[in-house]
């Protein structure tokens, strides 16, 4: 009944529906250069991770294709070390023992000093109120198993290669004599000490032991 309504309603709807492509086609456009950058953003990514993979890769390559010598002599510096660590420490070893030797050497000298100087003139002597024994103790056994000792430490070195030098074996062979020589020693330690204080509160004692350190020196 109102074709002229009816027009204008369809031009209406006719634009409505353009503003709305027209739209559509300005959010395309808007869209398009982003979505085309971030594309080929992630194109020349990919492309230089596979570059910097295909370098790493070469690397790789290029260090398992390096020539035998480098090689071998890596293999063969751990060998030349370990062996130079053995000859080290096979040299500490004789230092050791020889020190342990010399100690040994220098403790029976002093004590033959001690015996020869000291001990045997005070026994002789025949002192009222001065006790020998109680004084020194079993030191005459503890030079006796010392130089046992020695004796045993020496065949075990004399005319023998370092590498079969066993000192050890010494040392367990003696075990049971030391024990029982320094037990005794060191229980009257204290005993003997005390007696020496009160020698040294009478002169006439105290100028024995003078004599004796005179002796020594």
């Amino acid at each position: 009944d109102c074709p002229g309504k009816e027009g204008v309603g369809g031009k209406k709807r006719n634009l409505a529906l353009l503003r709305s492509k027209l739209y559509t086609g300005e959010r395309r456009r808007r869209t398009e250069p982003v979505v085309a950058s971030s594309t080929t953003a992630g194109d020349h990514g990919t492309l230089r991770r596979s570059q910097s993979d295909k370098t790493e890769y070469s690397q790789k390559l290029q260090e398992k294709m390096a020539p035998q010598v480098g090689s071998s002599a890596s293999a063969t510096s751990p060998q030349k070390d370990e062996e130079q660590v053995s000859r080290c420490m096979m040299a500490r070893r004789v230092k050791i023992i020889a020190e342990l030797m010399q100690t040994e050497k220098d403790y029976i000298s002093d004590l033959d000093l001690c015996i020869k100087e000291v001990i045997q003139p005070l026994r002789n002597k025949q002192i009222a109120r001065f006790d020998v024994d109680g004084l020194f103790s079993n030191i005459e056994l503890v030079h006796q198993v010392s130089a046992k000792l020695l004796s045993l430490l020496e065949e075990a070195t004399t005319d023998v290669e370092p590498p079969m030098q066993i000192i050890g074996e010494v040392f367990l062979q003696i075990k049971g004599p030391l024990e029982d020589t320094y037990k005794i020693y060191c229980y009257r330690h204290d005993d003997a000490h005390t007696m020496l204080e009160s020698y040294e509160k009478d002169e006439e004692l105290k100028q024995h032991l003078r004599d004796c350190v005179q002796s020594l020196k």
